[in-house]
C-alpha cells in the first residue's frame, strides 16, 4: 500500500496549538478513501525516508524556525526523502523575495520593496516609491499575518517584522472585494475562494475570522494565475494563488503558496478528490521512477 506523510507543527512551537487537526482530518479522509496509507509526522522529526510521498501542507510554524527549515530540507533532500513540493521549491518559496523575481519574469505582482531590517526611513521611501500613504509591512520568511502591519505615517512599527521584511502598497480592495485564491491541484485549476476580513482589519485567513466563501474566478483572475505559474520552472503537486485587485483593478500576486497553504478543500464539492487523485498519480510516478 503507497504510504503518505503528512507534516504537521512542531510540537514546541505555538503551530502545534491551532487548527491543524482539523485540516489534516481533511486531507488525510480524501487520501484514505483512494486507498492511500496516510500519517502525520511532525516536520522536526526523523524518519521520513520510509514513506512512499511527503507533503509538507501543514509544516505551520516553520517560518519562526529561522534557518531550521531550510536545514531540514537540505537533509531530507541528502537522505533522499521524496517530498512534493519539491525540495528545490520548498527552499526558494519560503523567502518573499520570489515575489521580486516573479516581477521580473513578467508576472502580474503587487509593487513590492525589500528591507533587511524595517525601519521608519524604510517605510517612508516606500511611501513615496508607492505613492501612497497607506502601507503593508511583513517578514521576508512569514506566515499566516504573523508579524504584519497596516502602516501610515505616524504609526508605530513595533508589532511589525523584526528581521528582513517586505512592504507593500495597501490595497483597499481587500476590505470589500476580499482575496482571491486559486488552488491548482496536479498542474490544473481545482476551485477558487474568496476570503474577506472582518469590518475594521485586514487579515483575512481563518485564525482572524476571515470571511471565507466559494468563489468563480474571472477570466482576468484566471488569466493572472496562469501567469504567475508560467513563471515557475519546477512542476507543482499543489499550488494556491493569492491575489488582490490593485488600484488599477488588476488582480496582481500577493502571495504564491507553495510550501504549507491551506487548500480549502471543503469550499468544492469536488476538491476533495482531485486532491486525492493528483497525490496519487504523483505517488505512482514516483514510484515508476
Amino acid at each position: 500500500m503507497t504510504t503518505i506523510a503528512i507534516l504537521t507543527p512542531d510540537p514546541a512551537d505555538e503551530a502545534f496549538h491551532t487548527r491543524w487537526r482539523e485540516v489534516l482530518d481533511r486531507l488525510a479522509g480524501h487520501l484514505r478513501e483512494t486507498g492511500l496509507a496516510v500519517e502525520a509526522h511532525a516536520w522536526v522529526e526523523p524518519g521520513l525516508d520510509r514513506f512512499d510521498l511527503v507533503l509538507p501542507l501543514l509544516a505551520w510554524g516553520y517560518h519562526r524556525a529561522g534557518p531550521g527549515w531550510a536545514a531540514q530540507v537540505e537533509r531530507w533532500e541528502s537522505d533522499g526523502v521524496r517530498l512534493l513540493n519539491q525540495p528545490s521549491v520548498l527552499r526558494w518559496n519560503a523567502d518573499k523575495t520570489y515575489i521580486g523575481r516573479l516581477a521580473e519574469a513578467g508576472a502580474p505582482v503587487a509593487p513590492t520593496l525589500f528591507s533587511e531590517r524595517l525601519t521608519v526611513a524604510a517605510l517612508e521611501e516606500a511611501a513615496a516609491r508607492f505613492d501612497t500613504d497607506r502601507l503593508i509591512a511583513k517578514p521576508r520568511v512569514s506566515a499566516g499575518a504573523w508579524q504584519t502591519i497596516r502602516w501610515s505615517p505616524g504609526a508605530s512599527i513595533e508589532d511589525g517584522p523584526t528581521g528582513p521584511a517586505m512592504i507593500q502598497p495597501y490595497l483597499p480592495a481587500i476590505e470589500d472585494e476580499g482575496e482571491i485564491s486559486l488552488i491548482y491541484l496536479g498542474g490544473a485549476f481545482s476551485h477558487a475562494i474568496r476570503k474577506r476580513p472582518q469590518a475594521g482589519d485586514f487579515r483575512v485567513q481563518p485564525e482572524y475570522d476571515g470571511i471565507i466563501t466559494p468563489h468563480d474566478p474571472a477570466a482576468d483572475e484566471r488569466e493572472a494565475a496562469e501567469r504567475i505559474l508560467a513563471s515557475v520552472d519546477e512542476d507543482l503537486l499543489y499550488a494556491r494563488i493569492d491575489l488582490v485587485r490593485d488600484i488599477k483593478g488588476l488582480p496582481v500576486l500577493m502571495e504564491l503558496e507553495l510550501v504549507e497553504p491551506d487548500l480549502y478543500l471543503g469550499y468544492d464539492g469536488q476538491a476533495g478528490r482531485r486532491f486525492a487523485d493528483a497525490v496519487g498519480r504523483s505517488a505512482l510516478q514516483r514510484a515508476i521512477a
